[in-house]
């Protein structure tokens, strides 16, 4: 990338950089900054309105201490003057939809937008890339340019599948812990390598139940259990926050018997501190990095080796570069699997791919142990011989078949009110009047798995629009039955959340 920064700095053009996430800015703008010094400038909303506010005059200015401006999403919106490049860095992370409030822009493809008015080039970067811009790579939409060598010619690491299922039936297991994953820290650590574990859940246990009536504590204000939190001895909600202390006995029957099952983050954290006691652990994941800087300090902890074992949730998988990671263990693979959404294996795949490219980044071959139950997953076979075109062939196959993007488009529909029935019924009448559109291409309304959440009932109608299809005249359809929709007394209380291109 910075050759190309570089050219169009000659030019006298601005360069935009964008990033999926707050906390990669860090990283890369020490590392920019060795290159373009003082033209860097660096926007998100971990700013405060002054800091954001020069910023915005800098770049307004077209002054030379903003030729260069890193940030997330936001950072798209900006009054640039001769932009000349966009980069979108890790193209394929989900968070570069914003999801609340409106607008609810896909930053990637408003990028694209934004360098077409202004005839500059725009760069999507990623190992593993969203099976809509490889399609539209593979359709002559976008050049498509591969690098096939990583940085030094180092090899991509060897990746091994362990079977839980075999390793717990012949008591190979210590905690969550197979005797491979053992070795192999071991035989790290001994060699003064570092090492990053992911499990993609915070908290140490994601549900408390009662061993005597199997009643478990669920959150007051949403349809989901509380996960328990070690650290502060408290239940919490992940979904509103709500918190409450620790149970000493059961709310429905009285006993003390209460089990926690499932594991997450903070679990794995005490069991690699009691599994190697002489070595530094942390954790990194919402919890652990709520401050400003909080995560700065974890990620430079990390690279000055002042930590020897990192336990993480996805927050890892972002295009972060460690040197001295050699072994990269994936705690349990399937629950990103068996997720209930069409995009789960695409999503898997890349997560997968992305946290076993954190091993082995300089001078020698990493490796990365995965542990699931399934190991004769299609999408684990592809990660383990890293294998993206299969995958994409396969993926794009099944969206053809069952009709979604990128063939597809998709709008979704969502229905929030505090009242069950009203919900039900506003979702209802909806859907039934857009079927006189679109027929079949109407699905719904249904409850997603989590129905409540802050007291709201969500209920979601999915639209999909045929490449045939006139974009133009859907959207008015769309917009007659929610203005007939809001004409009625008693939907006007219902929310209704139009989402184009949903993530």
């Amino acid at each position: 990338y910075v050759k190309l920064i570089k050219e169009q700095l000659e030019k006298r053009n601005q360069v935009l950089y964008l990033l999926p996430e707050i906390a990669l800015t860090t990283q890369l703008v020490q590392r920019l900054q060795a290159y373009f010094g003082n033209q860097l400038a660096v926007f998100h909303s971990r700013y405060s309105n002054n800091e954001r506010v020069e910023v915005y005059n800098n770049i307004l200015n077209n002054r030379d201490t903003a030729q260069v401006v890193i940030g997330a999403r936001s950072a798209l919106l900006l009054p640039f003057r001769s932009l000349g490049l966009v980069i979108v860095d890790e193209e394929h992370e989900p968070s570069y939809k914003q999801f609340d409030p409106a607008p609810r822009y896909h930053a990637r493809d408003a990028a694209i937008v934004l360098a077409k008015l202004f005839k500059a080039k725009t760069v999507l970067g990623s190992a593993t890339p969203s099976l809509e811009s490889y399609f539209n790579a593979t359709q002559d939409k976008y050049g498509l340019v591969e690098l096939n060598q990583r940085y030094n010619d180092v090899l991509m690491p060897e990746i091994e599948l362990v079977d839980l299922a075999d390793k717990y039936k012949r008591k190979r297991m210590t905690g969550h812990f197979s005797d491979r994953l053992k070795e192999e820290m071991q035989e790290a650590l001994s060699e003064g390598f570092q090492i990053i574990l992911f499990q993609n859940r915070r908290g140490f246990s994601p549900i408390v139940e009662c061993t005597t009536c199997g009643h478990s504590p669920q959150c007051p204000n949403c349809d989901v259990s509380l996960t328990y939190h070690q650290f502060r001895n408290q239940l919490r909600c992940h979904y509103c926050g709500y918190n409450a202390a620790m149970l000493m006995n059961c709310e429905a029957c009285g006993s003390q018997t209460l089990d926690t099952k499932g594991f997450g983050t903070e679990q794995i954290e005490e069991e690699v501190k009691v599994l190697f006691p002489q070595h530094k652990v942390a954790r990194m994941d919402y919890d652990t990095t709520r401050g400003k800087y909080s995560f700065d300090k974890l990620i430079g902890a990390f690279e000055n080796r002042e930590i020897d074992i990192l336990v993480g949730t996805q927050m890892l998988t972002k295009g972060l570069d460690f040197r001295h990671v050699k072994l990269v263990g994936i705690m349990n693979a399937d629950n990103l699997l068996n997720f209930p959404d069409f995009r789960a294996h695409e999503r898997s795949y890349q997560l997968l791919a992305q946290v076993s490219g954190r091993a082995g980044r300089t001078d020698l071959r990493g490796k990365v142990l995965i542990q699931t139950y399934n190991p004769n997953h299609r999408i684990l076979q592809q990660v383990s011989t890293n294998d993206y075109a299969s995958m994409f062939k396969e993926q794009l196959n099944d969206r053809y078949n069952f009709k979604y993007p990128p063939i597809y488009r998709l709008i979704k529909i969502t229905f929030k009110h505090k009242d069950y029935n009203r919900v039900n019924l506003a979702a209802d009448w909806f859907a039934t009047t857009l079927k006189q559109s679109f027929g079949t291409n109407v699905l719904g309304p249904e409850f997603p798995p989590i129905a409540r959440i802050r007291n709201q009932y969500h209920k979601n109608i999915l639209v999909k629009i045929s490449p045939k299809q006139s974009l133009y005249k859907t959207k008015e359809a769309i917009s007659k039955v929610h203005n007939s929709f809001n004409s009625v007394k008693d939907f006007r209380a219902v929310r209704v959340i139009l989402n184009v291109d949903n993530y």
